[in-house]
């Protein structure tokens, strides 16, 4: 089919929607994924607040993000397809109420059970909306102009959710509850599902066999890499890591036996839940390898800066969290001028920068010290930071989605948003033990003295510990980088916003 005939037919579509308005829709799909990307980091600062209200131990405590994570990651991939199969508004709405719902029942909570529970529920409810989000962006927004604008939005949330989620948790933790971290999504929610229903076409049906076993094996094998990954990583400077747990050891092999089994399913299927030809275009391969990438340095980032302002430099977690500002408005002026840019200068450019910036700013943050200061030690390279990561996450995002058919956008999109997950998870996992084994050992070789003079050891471990954290994040992004390079070859009139399969 011709680029021509393609954008007639998808101009046709926008137009047969009954001129819904495309603003409310940008805002519907916006605030989805603002929702769900912040809620992976909004309960971290409220945490303690929940320990001493519902009596958690430390380690029953990480299941209140670990059960997120793992339906999230876990499910994404089925939520996806799922909205290719049923319909994507209807698949959209439904994770929106599930989402809410959950919600609600977790600030609630009188009981740990409950609240891990609710956490779960909330992450299967976010692993519908996150991929039907992005795949209604490819359905609601057929122009090139407008399509590429909303990819860029989605980018910046994706972006910069984690930062808005430590801001807002930050201030409802402090001035109201640490309940409302979790209520604050209900009368979100609900605004988002009435729009949604007003603003949104819904998607054709498939006629098509459900791939269980794919489904079975993808999930299990995604749930267990996440749950292996979030068990290894080390709880701090004392707790050290769990590589060697059998949990952990069972988990990740249990993980490689199901992705195998996937991945032979998928081959032999005749109704794939991932089709293997989404996975032949090299550069939607790579797109989804720098995601990877950028999800484990983006994660890495987010949990040793909030550490180090809080543990060593005694930040409250409002003043940690408004710390990010900058970065965020960063994240958001780049995330436009590259959906602006894409159309002339094409992806490779775009991304080469993005990763150049983020990586840069990573390294610059590994010479930060105990004694530094706000202005002089984290602005600048947060900054920076932010401004690559606003290049990246359009790009990236456009090139995952470019030249797939509307039949598989569903898909496409958690494969997508799978990479930024599990990349998170890898890197929380990995940096962890790398940044908490330095500062280990740091400590072990300077302790000394009295207590004021231990509460300096510890404060420089940790510092130690970080900065060799942040060091491995910049390599991390070398890599990226690397593979930008050697994969990124799409052309720029499939970056356009036309689908001419």
């Amino acid at each position: 089919m011709s680029v021509t005939q393609n954008t007639t037919t998808g101009a046709g579509a926008a137009t047969g929607a009954g001129g819904r308005r495309l603003g409310l829709a940008l805002f519907v799909i916006a605030a989805a994924q603002l929702m769900v990307v912040l809620d992976t980091a909004i309960v971290n600062v409220a945490l303690p607040h929940m320990q001493r209200a519902l009596g958690f131990s430390g380690t029953g405590l990480e299941w209140v993000v670990n059960a997120y994570a793992l339906t999230f990651g876990g499910l994404m991939l089925l939520g996806g397809r799922a909205g290719d199969l049923l319909g994507r508004r209807a698949m959209f709405v439904a994770g929106l109420v599930v989402f809410t719902g959950a919600s609600l029942a977790g600030g609630l909570a009188t009981s740990q059970a409950w609240l891990i529970a609710a956490r779960a529920v909330q992450g299967a409810g976010a692993a519908i909306v996150a991929p039907t989000a992005l795949a209604l962006i490819t359905t609601t927004f057929p122009e090139a102009k407008a399509r590429n604008r909303a990819f860029g939005v989605y980018a910046a949330m994706s972006a910069a959710g984690g930062a808005i989620g430590l801001i807002a948790g930050g201030l409802l933790t402090s001035y109201v509850s640490w309940r409302w971290v979790l209520f604050v999504n209900v009368p979100i929610g609900v605004v988002v599902v009435l729009a949604a229903l007003r603003s949104l076409a819904e998607s054709p049906r498939q006629r098509s066999r459900f791939d269980l076993p794919g489904a079975i094996t993808g999930t299990g094998g995604i749930a267990a890499l996440v749950y292996g990954l979030s068990e290894a990583a080390p709880g701090g400077l004392a707790g050290g890591s769990h590589w060697g747990d059998a949990k952990v050891v069972a988990a990740l092999a249990g993980a490689a036996v199901l992705l195998a089994a996937f991945a032979v399913v998928e081959l032999r299927g005749r109704t794939p839940l991932l089709p293997v030809k989404l996975l032949a275009s090299r550069s939607r391969t790579g797109a989804n390898l720098v995601m990877l990438c950028t999800g484990a340095a983006l994660f890495g980032l987010f949990f040793f800066l909030t550490l180090f302002m809080q543990e060593v430099w005694g930040y409250s977690a409002l003043k940690a969290g408004l710390a990010y500002l900058p970065m965020t408005g960063a994240i958001g002026v780049t995330s436009g001028v590259g959906a602006r840019l894409i159309p002339r200068a094409g992806a490779l450019p775009l991304v080469a920068a993005g990763t150049v910036a983020f990586g840069g700013g990573l390294a610059w943050l590994s010479r930060l010290s105990e004694h530094g200061s706000y202005l002089h030690t984290i602005l600048g390279p947060t900054l920076v930071a932010g401004a690559g990561l606003g290049l990246l996450f359009v790009p990236l995002t456009v090139v995952a989605m470019a030249k797939v058919a509307e039949s598989e956008s569903g898909v496409a999109a958690s494969l997508r948003n799978t990479a930024q997950q599990a990349g998170g998870s890898i890197g929380l996992a990995v940096l962890g033990t790398v940044a908490f084994t330095a500062a280990a050992n740091s400590a072990r070789a300077r302790v000394q003295g009295s207590h004021a003079a231990l509460s300096a050891v510890y404060h420089h471990a940790l510092t130690t510990g970080f900065a060799r954290g942040f060091e491995i994040a910049a390599g991390i992004m070398l890599l990226a980088l690397i593979i930008t390079v050697a994969t990124i070859r799409i052309r720029k009139s499939d970056l356009a916003g036309v689908n001419p399969i």
